[in-house]
């Protein structure tokens, strides 16, 4: 009995995995001292490969399937070997399954923002996440080139260079998209094809498949984003300064009122009432031309007759100030800079 014992401890006559889990890439079958006898059965079952590795060199590789190993089925290890005939039992080798079942749901996204070249904000810096899956696709690379002779390989082992792999690519993806950045969000599923494009070879060279590939984000850092909400105000107006210059100023009670809530001194109040009864007058005009029928032609009158209007230079300093930071921001060209400053200096008195 002690004989038999001994045996069965040394030979390996049936050689197979059974996955316990989820996130298993590539498991070596545990030799131990044992060796691999002749005629010894192999079971490769459903999304499973197989691959037989002698001294350190990649053998033979066996798809879904039972098998019966011999010289006929081992041809790359009877070679190795210098079999002639058939192979005497028993003999050694490293044996490693891989997983080729989808591995779904794995996450990516740039930590920090990314600068890309765009054609109408010239370079930006964006956000982006989504998800992708992908795998095993040629076992052979992964066992040379990634997961080697270790005992398990993991998803998580494999994480962090699947993702460099994604943020490395993805303005080359965006170039290639010729989608500017504001169309981007409309047009996530050609961003992702694109991106696709780009990462199917760096993938394949690590014996990866990629399956598939989603864009769920894309967007400005916040100070980014201040301008182009002020870039696409621009826009709504048709990029009628006047009509910006209306726009701003509602927007700009609010906060004038804030600050003379807040308390910044016999000054601070002062300058914060004058200026929001100054605003409060120029929207109101504004909402009473808009609320009229005769509203063009009361403007065209009004426009007609001298008008009388006395600017301080303190005044004329401030609104040259804002429009030098819209100018700077790339919302004014500099022709309507200028004009707007001529305008602003014949106000004076």
């Amino acid at each position: 009995m002690a004989l038999m014992d001994f045996i069965k401890k040394q030979f390996i006559d049936i050689i197979q995995w059974t996955e316990t889990g989820d996130g298993t890439l590539a498991w070596r079958f545990p030799m131990a001292e044992m060796e691999i006898q002749n005629g010894a059965s192999l079971t490769v079952r459903e999304s499973q490969v197989a691959v037989f590795v002698n001294e350190g060199k990649v053998a033979d590789v066996f798809g879904p399937g039972m098998y019966k190993l011999t010289t006929q089925t081992l041809p790359v290890l009877t070679y190795l070997k210098n079999w002639d005939k058939l192979f005497e039992s028993p003999f050694k080798s490293d044996v490693y399954f891989f997983s080729t079942r989808q591995q779904v749901d794995q996450k990516w996204g740039t930590p920090q923002p990314i600068t890309i070249r765009d054609k109408d904000f010239g370079a930006v810096r964006l956000r982006a996440f989504g998800n992708y899956s992908f795998r095993i696709g040629d076992a052979k690379a992964f066992h040379t080139e990634i997961s080697g002779t270790r005992d398990i390989y993991s998803v998580a082992d494999l994480d962090g260079q699947l993702r460099g792999l994604v943020l490395q690519n993805i303005s080359n993806a965006i170039a290639s998209s010729g989608v500017p950045f504001l169309d981007l969000a409309a047009n996530q599923i050609q961003f992702a094809q694109a991106l696709a494009a780009q990462l199917v070879p760096e993938f394949e060279k690590i014996g990866i498949k990629l399956e598939n590939i989603t864009v769920q984000n894309v967007s400005l850092p916040e100070e980014l984003q201040k301008i182009l909400d002020q870039k696409i105000g621009m826009g709504m107006v048709g990029n009628d300064m006047g009509k910006f210059m209306q726009y701003q100023t509602a927007q700009a009670i609010p906060k004038f009122a804030e600050g003379a809530a807040g308390g910044g001194g016999i000054a601070g109040d002062a300058m914060g009432l004058g200026a929001g009864v100054a605003l409060g007058q120029v929207l109101a005009q504004n909402l009473a031309q808009g609320l009229s029928p005769n509203a063009a032609a009361a403007a065209a009158a009004q426009q007609q007759q001298p008008a009388v209007a006395v600017v301080s230079a303190a005044d004329v300093m401030t609104t040259l100030e804002k429009l030098g930071e819209l100018k700077t921001k790339g919302i004014l060209t500099q022709e309507e800079f200028d004009a707007k400053k001529a305008e602003l200096l014949k106000k004076l008195v």
